[in-house]
């Protein structure tokens, strides 16, 4: 794949907007690779944190994911709606266990498939040290807030 570099002038917060100016250009990228399984990456990462937990609480799934529960919420929707996900009476009245269904299992592997691909995209785009290295200081970013 052929990339171009689209240098951006930095902001005047240029630190937290040049992030985020990334973050959605990597996520629209994503996106784009897993549009023929239907998922968008962030129901992808939804399915998988779902799949290895396999049976979760909203707060537990989004604490997992490191979410808020109303985003968790709003991305569950369309997943519940096209039965990837079943939402059933928690161990008590105020709570609900979120589970994979298996027609989630088999999107969630679709998507997975695809994801591999964009992986491989990215690391022949950025290079294996730059990569490396972002990985490195994302790390060091995420660590900012516990």
């Amino acid at each position: 794949m052929n990339y171009k570099i689209y240098p951006q002038h930095p902001g005047v917060c240029n630190y937290c907007m040049n992030i985020r100016r990334a973050s959605r250009a990597v996520t629209q990228f994503y996106d784009d690779v897993l549009k023929p399984s239907g998922l968008t990456v962030a129901q992808l990462s939804l399915l998988r944190h779902l799949e290895m937990a396999k049976i979760a609480t909203i707060s537990n799934l989004a604490k997992m994911m490191r979410i808020d529960r109303t985003t968790l919420n709003r991305n569950m929707k369309p997943l519940i709606e096209a039965g990837f996900i079943a939402v059933n009476p928690g161990k008590d009245s105020r709570t609900r266990e979120i589970k994979l269904t298996t027609a989630g299992k088999n999107a969630a592997d679709k998507g997975w498939a695809l994801w591999g691909e964009s992986q491989a995209a990215l690391k022949e785009y950025m290079g294996e040290v730059d990569l490396a290295r972002l990985v490195q200081l994302l790390s060091k970013l995420e660590a900012i807030v516990p």
